[in-house]
């Protein structure tokens, strides 16, 4: 694989490598020392400040650390899976917020794994394990309610793969969190959202308790965009997630019970049998 380091802003390098996915690119942050952009194709995949990781730049990463942080009492140590690795970022944060937490990573671009394991070091103290495996079988490996929190954050080209959008693979993860453990996963779509609400119908069909947080004009369908879909088989800190989500800097709405349910249109339940990729976001998402 090639490799190659190219200046840019500030005398800082682009580490530009070639990965099983595509092109992979770490530039630098102009504006925080030690922090980094990872992006695959072009597409931005991940930013990491190495000085202090619990610090998240993506506004659908932030969504998904009010779920970290509204997943137990505030410091207390969880068992968390990544189905998605990049740049390790939210793995990172759950270690600086939730120090002792065990994690566990399946990312399935090995080349990607080692990039970033060089790069941009995880703390030798936390406790983090990678697998280069398949999201799906990488989770079919993990025991019987083993985890507080799983977390679905997969793309390949810019999709989602169809068979982690199917209410068998909900099957496996509602099989491996605990009785009270929440999913979240980033989903990606743009008018007429049938993905998103078909994604929402198929996570209902599995866990009760459902919650979406996006931004308006992605749930109004005015433009592609990220919504966290949040589920668990108990009740979900609601209230919480929702004054969290309206006081971001990018103010998120919450939906859920009623609302959500008509948000969903009737949308039906996804099956592997059935299952497609995620839609690819249109090119102007990335300019």
């Amino acid at each position: 694989m090639g490799r190659s380091r190219k200046g840019r802003g500030r005398g800082a390098d682009v580490v530009v490598e070639a990965v099983d996915g595509g092109l992979a690119e770490l530039v630098p942050d102009p504006d925080r020392a030690r922090a980094w952009t990872l992006l695959l194709d072009g597409a931005p995949q991940s930013h990491v400040d190495l000085d202090d990781p619990a610090y998240l730049s993506f506004e659908y990463q932030r969504r998904l650390g009010h779920v970290i942080d509204l997943v137990a009492p505030a410091g207390r140590p969880v068992h968390a899976v990544h189905l998605g690795g990049g740049a390790f970022t939210l793995a990172r944060y759950v270690a600086a917020t939730r120090p002792r937490s065990t994690q566990q990573i399946v990312e399935r671009d090995a080349a990607l794994v080692r990039l970033v394991r060089r790069e941009l070091p995880l703390d030798p103290n936390a406790r983090v394990r990678v697998r280069s495996t398949d999201a799906r079988a990488g989770l079919a490996k993990m025991p019987d309610g083993w985890a507080d929190l799983v977390i679905a954050d997969v793309f390949s080209g810019a999709r989602t793969p169809a068979h982690l959008t199917s209410t068998e693979f909900l099957t496996e993860v509602r099989r491996v969190l605990k009785p009270g453990g929440c999913y979240a996963a980033n989903v990606a779509d743009g008018p007429p959202l049938a993905h998103l609400r078909g994604q929402i119908a198929t996570a209902a069909a599995v866990l009760p308790e459902l919650a979406l947080v996006a931004d308006p004009a992605v749930l109004r369908g005015r433009r592609f965009g990220n919504a966290v879909l949040v589920a668990s088989g108990r009740p979900l800190p609601l209230a919480e997630l929702t004054r969290r989500a309206a006081s971001d800097p990018h103010p998120g709405r919450v939906e859920h019970g009623r609302g959500l349910t008509d948000f969903t249109g009737g949308a039906v339940a996804v099956t592997d049998a059935a299952a497609v990729a995620s839609p690819a976001p249109p090119p102007s998402v990335f300019r």
